[in-house]
């Protein structure tokens, strides 16, 4: 049995023409194995990385944003719609190939892997799902193409982790609606031609009042606040996204009205598994980092690694991300067979996130003081990881998901 989709993406990364083995486990679950195909693509990606992303992971930091080169090379890698179908553009790989291109990419950058999350997930399945033929084609394929970025905007300055209390307020006029408020921490804000806005049609129903709209950049009345200045992830900005009088077409919804906080949640498992396959790139590349320092730096008449309380660090570290990797390609198989994966992508993204954030302190302890100076990588791999607890939902977001789905199957 063929996978079209990877094997569409394992053309495009190498010109191979590799089988997917595909069996049933014990309990008749499908159930994808890293075949030859996996492994090709995944060492097809990590030499996309290596020669083009890791040798520009300091600029992208410096500059603010990935350079436009690098940009045009991702789309022709179809990095941007490595979920998407290839009627629009993408070639519809699947999530196990997506994990693997996230995990890739973040070993070089963790900025470079925020333009392929959004297109693959939060902007680009909406768009895929719920919206009408003319919208897919005006947004979705020119997004593939790497032709238009647009971005995915839900969170506000009072709504966060309450994402259902919305108060940008969208009031119909007519055949148009009109709409009024604020969007915080915006990934790609500066740089996005259009945005997928959330905002509250019907206040009285609360979460079931709130309608996405597609709103372009240069629509009267929409502004964008000034980048954010933020501890790490400093190669995609961020910033607020203001909506004053906004007045859009009813065309312009996506979905049906009211039922967007839905369409946000559902949208959301695939987005946490995603940056769960983030997290365990971030920390693989803080492992290289200790694992090459403790080898080289010597002290007290030997290398740092022949130290047993460093091996059992390194032990420990690597003991969590194997963990990590075993959940994600779990909920990974998972989702590629059609299954709802609410749990498993909330305990994948829960624990990958914690433990990236473990292993890059962990990493930058066994530097010394090096590991605090700009000077050595862990520094920016640390402040990159940091941020992975907080978006796609907090860790304490996370544990009341997991709790709720094991209340309610067990």
């Amino acid at each position: 049995t063929y996978l079209s989709g990877a094997e569409y993406l394992l053309r495009q990364f190498t010109g191979g023409d590799a089988a997917a083995d595909i069996c049933r486990d014990g309990k008749g679950e499908r159930k994808v194995i890293e075949s030859e195909k996996y492994r090709l693509i995944r060492r097809a990606v990590r030499e996309f990385a290596k020669q083009e992303v890791a040798p520009l992971a300091e600029s992208i930091e410096e500059t603010g944003r990935i350079p436009k080169e690098l940009y045009r090379k991702m789309a022709q890698n179809q990095y941007f719609g490595v979920t998407i179908p290839e009627e629009y553009g993408g070639c519809g790989a699947g999530y196990v190939a997506m994990a693997i291109v996230m995990e890739e990419l973040a070993r070089a950058s963790v900025s470079a892997t925020l333009y392929v999350t959004s297109p693959n997930t939060l902007l680009g399945l909406p768009i895929l799902n719920y919206g009408t033929e003319e919208q897919k084609e005006k947004y979705l394929v020119p997004v593939m193409k790497g032709e238009k970025e647009g971005t995915f905007a839900l969170t506000e300055p009072s709504a966060g982790s309450d994402a259902a209390t919305q108060n940008t307020i969208a009031r119909k006029d007519g055949d148009y609606y009109i709409i009024n408020g604020r969007k915080a921490f915006i990934t790609a804000a500066p740089l996005c031609d259009f945005a997928v806005v959330f905002a509250a049609t019907d206040v009285s129903l609360g979460a079931r009042g709130i309608t996405a709209f597609i709103i372009e950049r240069d629509t009267p009345g929409y502004s964008v606040g000034q980048p954010e200045r933020k501890m790490g992830v400093n190669g995609s900005p961020t910033a607020d996204i203001i909506l004053e009088n906004v007045k859009v077409h009813k065309s312009q919804i996506l979905g049906e009205e009211g039922k967007a906080f839905q369409m946000a949640m559902k949208t959301l498992d695939s987005g946490r598994l995603v940056v769960a396959a983030q997290c365990l790139g971030i920390a693989e590349a803080a492992m290289k980092e200790a694992v090459g320092y403790v080898r080289q730096r010597r002290q007290f008449g030997g290398a740092l690694s022949e130290f047993q309380g460093i091996q059992f660090m390194l032990a420990d570290m690597e003991t969590k991300l194997c963990c990590a990797r075993a959940l994600i390609y779990d909920a990974a198989e998972k989702k590629d067979a059609g299954m709802n994966i609410t749990k498993e992508a909330a305990a994948a993204k829960y624990f990958a996130s914690e433990m990236c954030n473990e292993i890059a302190a962990k990493a930058l302890q066994l530097h010394g003081a090096y590991g605090y100076m700009k000077d050595y990588p862990i520094e920016r791999i640390f402040r990159d990881a940091r941020v992975t607890t907080i978006y796609e939902g907090t860790s304490q977001i996370l544990q009341t998901v997991i709790a709720k789905q094991v209340l309610k199957g067990r």
